[in-house]
């Protein structure tokens, strides 16, 4: 019994690996690389920091049988990418062809917040959308973000279509 509820918490644990990878990229291109982020690119640090704790949670809880605090986590994971899906969508849209992203939702909730003071290494706005659009290997960073979103996204969902059917 044991070993099934470790096995069903792998997808989960892979999902979080994979959120936290992203942010340790966007990390990596800002502070080795010296590509500085936007607050679209600061928003989806946080997104993915939010979808990848709710995995490990939902991972945890599914390994010590409760599967259904586990679905909640699940679902709220799942929430979590539909929402870095749409901003990324929204900064490779719109956002990067502005001069400014001074007063939009992203700079606006990450300065509120405290956030980008109290975690400057980790949050701190250095750049406008459109001076940090970049590449990588030929395809910009806000779609990677996108992509990785909905393969999160994806992962999650599979986790709980599949819990249902067993």
């Amino acid at each position: 019994m044991a070993a099934s509820f470790r096995q069903s918490a792998a997808p989960f644990y892979l999902i979080a690996l994979l959120a936290f990878a992203g942010v340790g990229i966007a990390l990596l291109s800002q502070h080795v690389f010296s590509i500085p982020p936007c607050a679209w690119c600061v928003l989806q640090r946080l997104i993915f920091i939010v979808l990848g704790l709710c995995s490990l949670v939902a991972g945890v809880l599914r390994q010590l049988g409760h599967s259904g605090s586990a679905t909640l986590f699940s679902l709220l994971g799942l929430a979590t990418s539909v929402g870095g899906v749409l901003a990324a969508w929204y900064q490779a849209s719109v956002a990067q062809h502005l001069f400014s992203c001074d007063q939009t939702f992203a700079d606006r909730f990450i300065t509120q917040s405290g956030l980008e003071s109290s975690l400057p290494w980790l949050f701190g706005i250095y750049a406008s959308c459109m001076d940090a659009r970049q590449d990588l290997l030929g395809i910009e960073y806000a779609y990677w973000s996108l992509g990785l979103f909905v393969l999160l996204g994806l992962g999650l969902l599979l986790t709980l279509l599949t819990r249902r059917r067993a």
